[in-house]
């Protein structure tokens, strides 16, 4: 049974020193830059890391293909409260992933200094949104004096420009650069097959296009927009113009559905996966590995029909979406690119097929089988 491990107070650099692991002092270094931007020392070829990120198990499974869990000594407990479809799937096909530690998360200071050193880690592997607050926390400092390596990586705040770097830097440390390369490769040539059509779209022609973050995951309330970033920039990526871009400054925001109503998008995308974990008697769109259509059907429907939503274009002319919000978060992306593109514009996208591709990434790169839904229009 996973057990959190959190803060234990400020450690003397005494202390941090007597828990030095054994395996840190003797494994071979080498010198890379993370994706924070810090020149650092890591060890080559790992064997005991913690994830600062239950999710970084998406990106680490495309290097470590053949069992994603064998360097992972302790992670934190996002993937099974945020997609417990994923996790089930990974537990069952790797059931020792059950008994790994959960940590408690660095941005909210419950990150254990002491227990990654009775664990021996050699390595750290943190979310460059984490960055600001190992800062402050003095993580990194006190981690580097008990011989513990750090280094950030990112597939979610800049996820476009920062998921190759990502997936370079984690094949090197992890000595697994062919596997890495081979991924970088077919992300590239995924991501192109949007970017030779949309770039040639006007952009007097483009939808103007609404994301409803979490759509529905706590009943009753709206709504949550990105900014710029991440979806934001995925609906750009895919030839759209994404509303929150002008009127929301930074990541993501709070909209009054009153703007929503004023502005009448084009096109409106929700993002939803299985929150029944998060929020009981959730109203999302359920998507996930263990998704079923039917029962979606009916939730992207009941989204539809949220008071003063009916009278909006989007609607009445089934341009209503939602897509898997974990792509937000994974080197996977390209996928909802690709369905946000179709969606889009039909036509130009009528041979591209995501689901088909998403199966196809599983098959050639992942561990575990592909199931679920991952999409949902409607109808």
């Amino acid at each position: 049974m996973n057990k959190i491990f959190r803060f234990a107070g400020v450690m003397t650099a005494a202390t941090l020193a007597i828990g030095m692991s054994v395996s840190a002092a003797v494994a071979e270094m080498i010198t890379v830059t993370d994706l924070a931007g810090r020149v650092v020392e890591v060890p080559l070829d790992p064997t005991r890391v913690i994830l600062g990120e239950g999710r970084q198990l998406y990106a680490i499974s495309v290097i470590d293909r053949e069992d994603p869990f064998k360097r992972i000594i302790g992670w934190r407990n996002d993937m099974m409260r945020a997609d417990p479809d994923a996790y089930e799937k990974y537990t069952a096909k790797f059931p020792k992933g059950l008994d790994i530690p959960f940590f408690g998360t660095a941005s909210s200071g419950e990150f254990s200094v002491e227990q990654a050193i009775k664990l021996e880690a050699e390595l750290v592997i943190f979310p460059l949104g984490q960055y600001e607050s190992t800062k402050e926390l003095n993580l990194l400092e006190q981690l580097g004096k008990a011989g513990v390596a750090t280094m950030f990586i990112d597939f979610r705040l800049r996820p476009t420009q920062n998921t190759m770097p990502s997936l370079a830097l984690l094949g090197k440390v992890f000595n697994e650069r062919d596997n890495a390369d081979e991924f970088i490769d077919y992300y590239l040539k995924n991501m192109k097959q949007v970017f030779n059509v949309v770039d040639s779209i006007p952009l007097a022609d483009r939808p103007l296009v609404f994301v409803d973050r979490a759509a529905g995951i706590t009943a009753g309330e709206c709504c949550k927009t990105f900014g710029s970033a991440n979806f934001g920039r995925f609906v750009e990526e895919a030839g759209g113009v994404n509303w929150g871009s002008t009127r929301i400054a930074g990541f993501a925001g709070d909209v009054n559905q009153e703007a929503i109503f004023t502005t009448d998008p084009d096109v409106i995308v929700g993002t939803g996966a299985n929150w029944g974990v998060l929020r009981k008697g959730t109203t999302a769109v359920l998507l996930g590995h263990n998704a079923i259509k039917s029962e979606n059907d009916k939730q992207i429907a009941g989204l539809a029909a949220r008071p003063g939503w009916p009278k909006l274009k989007a609607v009445q002319n089934k341009r209503f979406y939602s897509v898997y919000h974990q792509f937000y978060n994974s080197p996977f992306h390209f996928i909802a690119i690709q369905q946000l593109a179709k969606w889009f514009y039909p036509e130009q996208f009528k041979d591209v097929d995501p689901s088909a591709n998403f199966k196809e990434l599983h098959d050639k790169f992942m561990p575990i089988d592909y199931s679920g839904e991952f999409f949902a229009e409607l109808k």
